[in-house]
C-alpha cells in the first residue's frame, strides 16, 4: 500500500471510528430510556449490540494505528469532524425508539458499505475488517426491524426521513396491528 493510499484508509477508518463510537452511545442511550410494555425486550437486547460495536471501535482503532495514524476517539473529535446530528429521541416507547434506530443502523450500514467499495483496491485487510462488521451491524438491523415489520412483511419506517418520522411511523403501524 502507498503511503497516499495509506492515508486515505486511515482518514477513512477515523469516520468509521467516530461512526462507531457515536453507535455504541447511541445505543446505550436508548438502553437507558427506553420504557413501555416492551421495556425488557428492548433493554436487554441492546447490551449485546453495544458490546459489539465498541469491539468493533476497539478493531476500527487498532487497524488505524497499524496503518501509522493515530486513532482520535475523544468525545470533541467525534463532534468536531462527524457529518450527522446527535440521537433527536430522549425518553421513549420502545417502538419509537426501535424506529430512529433502524434509520441510525441505516445510514452506519451505508456509510460503511461506502468504505468497503473506497477499500477495494487499496486495502483488503481493512475491506475484510469492515465486512466482518457490516455482518453484525445488519444482523443488529435485522434484529430491530423485527420489531417494525408487519406479519405482512411491511416495515413502518420505510420512506421515514428523520428519527423522529421513523419513531411516529413505527409507533402508527403497532397502533393499526391487533
Amino acid at each position: 500500500m502507498t503511503q497516499r493510499d495509506g492515508g486515505d484508509v486511515i482518514q477513512l477508518l477515523t469516520m468509521r471510528l467516530h461512526a462507531l463510537n457515536d453507535l455504541a452511545l447511541t445505543l446505550k442511550h436508548i438502553h437507558w430510556n427506553v420504557v413501555g410494555p416492551h421495556f425488557i425486550a428492548v433493554h436487554e437486547m441492546l447490551d449485546p449490540q453495544v458490546d459489539s460495536v465498541r469491539k468493533m471501535t476497539d478493531t476500527t482503532a487498532e487497524r488505524i494505528s497499524t496503518l501509522g495514524g493515530s486513532p482520535h476517539g475523544t468525545p470533541g473529535a467525534l463532534v468536531e469532524e462527524r457529518h450527522w446530528h446527535d440521537y433527536t429521541i430522549g425518553r421513549a416507547e420502545s417502538i419509537e425508539h426501535l424506529g430512529a434506530l433502524d434509520l441510525v443502523y441505516a445510514g452506519i450500514i451505508e456509510d460503511h458499505r461506502a468504505a468497503v467499495r473506497a477499500t477495494d483496491e487499496s486495502d483488503l485487510v481493512t475491506q475484510d475488517m469492515l465486512i466482518e462488521q457490516l455482518r453484525s451491524l445488519e444482523l443488529f438491523q435485522w434484529f430491530v426491524r423485527a420489531h417494525l415489520e408487519s406479519a405482512g412483511g411491511e416495515l413502518s419506517t420505510t420512506s421515514a426521513s428523520s428519527e423522529r418520522d421513523a419513531a411516529s411511523r413505527a409507533t402508527k403501524q403497532a397502533r393499526k396491528q391487533p
